[in-house]
């Protein structure tokens, strides 16, 4: 007999190996519990749900006794389509991609750890924006202590390459090494199934920059050769705009979203703040995106798009197109 989970119960999981505080994954768990299908093919998953939950309660209560220092530490809310961090090693040009991709204005300068703090930047793409948060470089010796957390809580991350140094595309591996010693890993796809669910994959773009430099191409064909077939790999320079406009639709089609927008009965559509959701999603999933209480209460909608006839009214699980127009009835 199958679990048959519901998305609903994927999407509170992939919360919760998002989740950053005992506090954020116990609300996870709680949600994942109330979720599962209630029946014999499902009372290990139930068992485990239980003993995490019980495990999390019991460290919450002694953090609480026994408070620690702790160190510093971001948090930067989920904006626009989503959020991507910008990962590398001193001087890949970070700070520099996060100047010509939006309106944020970081310190850059030609000498390594300029940037000593995250720093985030909204990027323009049609009509939604994505959120780019540049980081401090990480090294073989040091990592920011935080970096592995904004990293785990990301849509996905940019991982930029120096094409100007020799040494630029052994260093990718070190950014790629001390991650996954937290249990972060770097991914150009996340694996079908997984076992350890303590281990975080992160979608991930390799960003080969400064190809305008001497010894560049040359440079580009070993990255190729190491990488090609680990993650997508994009080459630009930052710093004089070469490739940019390419990167930045690169940056949006990744995130795997479509934009959908709404409209009340008897007005025209408001066709300047979509709403953005994972491809495939349904009427119901992307009313809980309108307002959580749409989920249990939406009764059907009117869609206008490319695969209806313009008002044909749909059921909750019709799929959504990039650009619908959907007229929720509750």
């Amino acid at each position: 007999m199958a679990t048959n989970l519901t998305p609903q119960y994927h999407e509170a999981e992939e919360e919760y190996k998002k989740a950053k505080t005992p506090d954020e994954k116990l609300a996870c768990l709680k949600k994942m519990f109330q979720l599962v299908p209630k029946h014999k093919a499902s009372e290990k998953l139930q068992a485990d749900l239980k003993t995490k939950m019980s495990e999390l309660k019991d460290e919450i209560e002694h953090a609480k006794k026994h408070p620690k220092k702790v160190g510093v530490s971001y948090n930067f809310p989920r904006q626009g389509a989503g959020q991507y961090l910008i990962l590398g090693a001193p001087n890949a040009g970070k700070s520099r991609l996060l100047t010509r991709l939006t309106r944020a204005a970081p310190e850059v300068a030609a000498y390594p750890f300029t940037t000593r703090e995250p720093y985030a930047g909204m990027m323009d793409w049609q009509d939604v924006k994505v959120q780019l948060i540049d980081t401090p470089p990480i090294t073989v010796d040091y990592m920011e202590a935080y970096v592995s957390n904004l990293v785990r809580a990301a849509d996905a991350a940019l991982l930029m390459l120096d094409l100007g140094d020799d040494d630029g595309p052994f260093l990718v591996e070190t950014v790629i090494d001390r991650l996954a010693q937290v249990k972060t890993m770097l991914v150009g796809a996340k694996p079908a199934t997984q076992d350890d669910y303590s281990i975080q994959y992160v979608r991930t773009l390799l960003v080969a920059n400064k190809i305008d430099l001497d010894g560049a191409q040359d440079r580009l064909d070993i990255v190729k050769e190491m990488y090609a077939a680990k993650f997508p790999v994009h080459v630009i320079a930052a710093e004089h705009g070469t490739g940019l406009e390419d990167f930045r639709d690169a940056i949006y089609q990744f995130l795997n979203v479509i934009r959908v927008y709404t409209k009340q009965p008897g007005k025209p559509a408001d066709m300047t703040a979509p709403f953005t959701c994972p491809i495939g999603s349904t009427v119901v999933e992307m009313a809980a995106h309108v307002h959580r209480d749409f989920t249990d209460n939406l009764k059907s909608a009117r869609i206008w798009g490319s695969s209806v006839h313009d008002g044909q009214t749909v059921g909750r699980e019709h799929v959504l197109h990039d650009r619908d127009v959907v007229e929720l009835h509750v």
